[in-house]
């Protein structure tokens, strides 16, 4: 493999992948995407639920907002063009009450401004999509929201990035900033034009090496899904509460996956360390230390209802209340059904150090001679195309 190159990415998650995606339809200049896994989608990116969101959440003077519809288009765009798996079985958006039934409202209005496709439905109709539904006279309905599957479509794109010419360079962990490029585990590489930072979990560290990012550090969260294998057609599209407005997480919710299965999820539970998964696994003494002193802060100032948030989170380990939470949206299930748990995964998200507020937009940052994506979270996997299209446009050419 070549030491110098005109473009450098790290991270291979989907931001990575669609940037390097976006950048190869602009120039025909060298490219390398390096990643310290394996292979291609190793964290968020394959480990999310695989919804692709339909943009009714979102401010309208949002990057969210701005990217999500298109991206919801294209994302499928690409899925009927290499052939892979899509369930188009929409969403359900159910109320509680009468406070919750007005902001069903509220979130209509947020849609239609973001070009979404959007309506509020009797109950009656709503039971005629889904009969299992649980609601208090209306609920929204969302056609577009739809379900794939992440690894195989971050798979796809790792082809299609080898057959245009890029370079892959995987076990090749990032180790700092040289005065002409990287260095890494594999050694080091000259980067002509841009180093573009779609690190994921550790974004803002890359980024700090640059001058950028100052103000920022990562906040992880784990999120848990739990199975349904009972009988699948007990639940036949997604189903998601009214959010929480004191909580920045949408909240328990039914997922219709690409090939007919269903959970319940996510948590999001305040991790202890950047990776971490499981009890031991990727331990890093320095980033728990680190982590949790922030986490403290947060929940002596109670900043964002952080305090409220953790302690309901860790509520969520136990089955039978996570089980009822999900309980509420529909008529019927059996909770002997939910039978194992997902593998994990970790929200990337980014805290804002002066204001102790969670960041709720994307966020990206340049400098001389690199970008740094260091806010992609969640609707990231569907905005990702129309996204990358931005930063490249805009931070990169």
């Amino acid at each position: 493999m070549k030491t110098k190159y005109d473009y450098l990415v790290i991270g291979s998650g989907i931001i990575g992948l669609t940037l390097a995606y976006a950048l190869r339809r602009q120039t025909n200049a060298s490219i390398l995407i390096i990643d310290k896994e394996a292979d291609v989608a190793a964290h968020a990116s394959g480990r999310n639920s695989g919804v692709l969101h339909a943009g009714f959440y979102y401010t309208s003077n949002s990057l969210k907002a701005r990217f999500t519809v298109s991206g919801n288009q294209q994302m499928k765009e690409y899925c009927r063009r290499k052939n892979l798996p899509l369930n188009e079985c929409g969403k359900l958006v159910v109320a509680q009450n009468d406070e919750e039934l007005s902001q069903l409202y509220e979130l209509k209005e947020r849609g239609q401004k973001n070009g979404s496709r959007v309506e509020i439905i009797e109950e009656a109709k709503a039971r005629s999509l889904e009969p299992n539904i649980k609601t208090y006279k209306k609920a929204l309905h969302s056609p577009d929201t739809a379900s794939l599957d992440p690894q195989k479509v971050c798979q796809a794109l790792k082809a299609d990035l080898l057959s245009s010419g890029v370079d892959f360079g995987f076990d090749t962990r990032y180790l700092g900033k040289t005065p002409h490029g990287i260095r890494t585990s594999k050694g080091d590489y000259e980067v002509s034009r841009k180093t573009i930072n779609a690190g994921g979990l550790y974004a803002d560290k890359i980024a700090q090496d640059y001058g950028c990012g100052r103000c920022y550090t990562m906040i992880p969260f784990k999120g848990l899904y739990l199975k349904y294998t009972k009988n699948t057609d007990d639940v036949k599209m997604n189903i998601y509460p009214v959010p929480n407005r004191k909580n920045p997480f949408l909240g328990v919710h039914f997922t219709k996956t690409v090939n007919g299965e269903v959970k319940i999820g996510p948590t999001a539970i305040p991790a202890f360390w950047r990776e971490n998964y499981d009890s031991a696994l990727h331990f890093n003494g320095q980033e728990f230390l680190s982590i949790v002193a922030s986490e403290a802060r947060l929940f002596m100032t109670n900043s964002f209802g952080f305090r409220q948030m953790a302690f309901e989170e860790m509520k969520k380990y136990n089955r039978q209340y996570f089980i009822g939470l999900a309980k509420r949206l529909v008529q019927d299930i059996d909770p002997k059904g939910f039978t194992e748990f997902t593998s994990p995964g970790i929200r990337a998200q980014l805290l804002d150090k002066k204001t102790l507020q969670l960041v709720q937009d994307f966020l990206i940052e340049a400098g001389k001679d690199s970008v740094h994506i260091l806010n992609a979270v969640s609707p990231g996997f569907t905005c990702a195309f129309p996204f990358s299209e931005f930063v490249v446009k805009n931070y990169i050419i």
